[in-house]
């Protein structure tokens, strides 16, 4: 197969996921890694308010822990939103931060919620829900996510 043979058929998959007759079909994943140094030195610089632009003041509750706000779990919840915004696959619209809510569920595990312009993107795209699993260690935080794909006839 040559290489503009490739191109081409690579230039035909979709954005958007799809499958024959309209069924449940296959997903695009979102991944994102964050730098505890560059979250330290915005916490440092800027303070907890900064965050506000980024997260709800929920999220940031579940960042705290006895001696204050845990920058692990803040890039935990940082790449976490980028990651769920990814599998979206939007163009030309930027990240509706406060729309995508990650808390931790009782279990311990992060929820996704999406609320407003984030659960209208996400429709559009076929998308019922988002998954999302987080990593972080010393440097860095890691999360991916996965679109819980529904047929599109079928939404809410």
């Amino acid at each position: 197969m040559t290489a503009s043979l490739r191109s081409a058929r690579w230039c035909e998959v979709p954005a958007h996921p799809t499958a024959e007759g309209g069924g449940t079909g296959w997903a695009n994943l979102g991944m994102d890694i964050v730098s505890v140094k560059r979250v330290r030195l915005l916490l440092d610089d800027y303070g907890e308010d900064f965050f506000l632009r980024m997260l709800n003041p929920g999220e940031l509750d579940d960042c705290r822990t006895s001696s204050g706000l845990d920058p692990l779990s803040l890039c935990g919840r940082i790449a976490a939103k980028e990651a769920a915004f990814k599998t979206l696959r939007v163009q030309g619209r930027l990240l509706p931060w406060r729309d995508i809510v990650v808390r931790r569920s009782d279990g311990g595990w992060p929820l996704v919620e999406l609320r407003r312009t984030a659960a209208q993107m996400a429709a559009e795209s076929g998308i019922q829900d988002i998954t999302v699993s987080i990593s972080h260690d010393v440097d860095y935080a890691v999360a991916v996510a996965a679109p819980i794909i529904g047929d599109p006839r079928h939404q809410p």
